[in-house]
């Protein structure tokens, strides 16, 4: 059956607009592209580990047969949650099976009739749906401005709601590559009464001592009302977590929809998460992974490329080429000379903020950073 008039017109939009998403398979290439920032999504070690964990625990189901609260709800689940709250040094954690699943699971359920959310305007697009699906009103403020998120807190806590206010950002934007002043906005939000939900998917194993996120890193736990901790990315797992107090779990356990109707990760995902934690503490490749984003931001400076680059001291480094057709000509450029890297279309950023997004790993040599970086420069200057 064809598709209606209105879904064609959209798709052809996105061809006019050279936007179009396809599904691709992953480009046999040196990565500049993948979230895999710790190279942990090859290890064998956690592989191994994972398995051992189901053997010594005489786990040997496929799936888990349900969602969490029939008969999905087995037992490594508990040994998991409770690792990752310790390890993060929160009271509980709760997971869910994607860190998509966690926001829409938590921002569509928390804030109440009456309630307002406000949102950094760079926030995932995660964290916009799961607002969507909620009751409550929204607003965002501009993109790590803290000023304008005070005059927000202001207005609305001087007009005539009486609800709860609740403060939504990220800890390492996914577009930009960039952090927000952490500690003011948490001290702002405490000071002010309001509910502080930080993001912390692209911080989780990156940003740290162990990896624990930019939260536990600036000791914040206490300021923050939920964390969203993510395991697809540098852990090389699935799935993600919400942590925050044990009331919150229970809540989230008895309102969260995204929890509630789907079927819980499979017994292997989860032996999977907790391998992964283990491999944290004193791993050699966060050392790696960080002695490669100095090395990055010294050969763009080197290239006479800052000017083109969104200042950033994570693994995702950004190179703003406005204009889609411009941009999947520079990454189809460097794909021929042996190197993926992805290119950011609008409408997922805004148009004219089109951008080339390297993504850092510890696996990365630092002459493959020096010859994508003057290749990248040839390309577009």
């Amino acid at each position: 059956m064809k598709l209606t008039q209105k879904m064609e017109k959209k798709l052809e939009g996105r061809k006019e607009l050279d936007a179009l998403r396809q599904l691709m398979p992953p480009p046999v290439l040196i990565d500049f592209f993948s979230n895999d920032y710790l190279g942990l999504a090859k290890c064998k070690k956690i592989y191994d580990h994972s398995l051992e964990i189901m053997k010594e625990n005489s786990c040997f189901l496929n799936g888990s047969t349900g969602s969490r609260l029939l008969s999905g709800n087995h037992f490594l689940f508990a040994m998991a949650e409770a690792l990752i709250a310790r390890f993060h040094n929160a009271e509980a954690a709760l997971l869910f099976n994607s860190g998509y699943d966690a926001n829409l699971g938590l921002l569509s359920s928390i804030a109440q009739r009456g309630d307002i959310i406000l949102y950094d305007e760079s926030s995932h697009a995660s964290i916009r749906d799961g607002i969507s699906m909620g009751v409550a009103k929204a607003f965002k403020f501009r993109h790590n401005d803290v000023n304008h998120l005070l005059q927000l807190i202001e207005k609305y806590q001087a007009g005539s709601y009486e609800g709860e206010i609740f403060v939504v950002t990220e800890s390492v934007f996914s577009m930009d590559g960039d952090k927000p002043d952490l500690i003011k906005i948490a001290d702002l939000t405490n000071k002010l009464h309001c509910r502080l939900i930080v993001d912390e998917a692209h911080a989780t194993g990156v940003l740290g001592k162990n990896g624990e996120g930019l939260v536990h890193q600036l000791g914040l736990q206490e300021k923050v009302f939920a964390r969203i901790v993510t395991f697809g990315k540098a852990l090389g797992a699935h799935g993600a977590a919400i942590l925050g107090s044990k009331e919150l779990q229970d809540y989230l356990v008895n309102f969260s929809r995204s929890f509630i109707y789907t079927t819980g990760l499979p017994p292997h995902s989860v032996a999977t998460i907790i391998a992964a934690y283990s491999m944290l503490p004193g791993n050699d490749n966060y050392r790696l992974l960080h002695d490669n984003i100095k090395y990055f931001r010294q050969e763009v400076k080197k290239n006479d490329l800052e000017i083109d680059f969104i200042n950033s001291k994570t693994a995702i480094q950004c190179c703003i080429i406005p204009g889609n057709a411009r941009v999947k000509s520079v990454a189809a450029n460097l794909e021929a000379e042996g190197f993926a890297v992805k290119a950011i279309l609008s409408p997922t950023v805004p148009a004219g903020k089109e951008r080339l997004r390297f993504c850092l790993h510890s696996y990365n040599s630092q002459a493959e950073i020096n010859k994508v970086l003057k290749l990248l420069a040839t390309f577009i200057k």
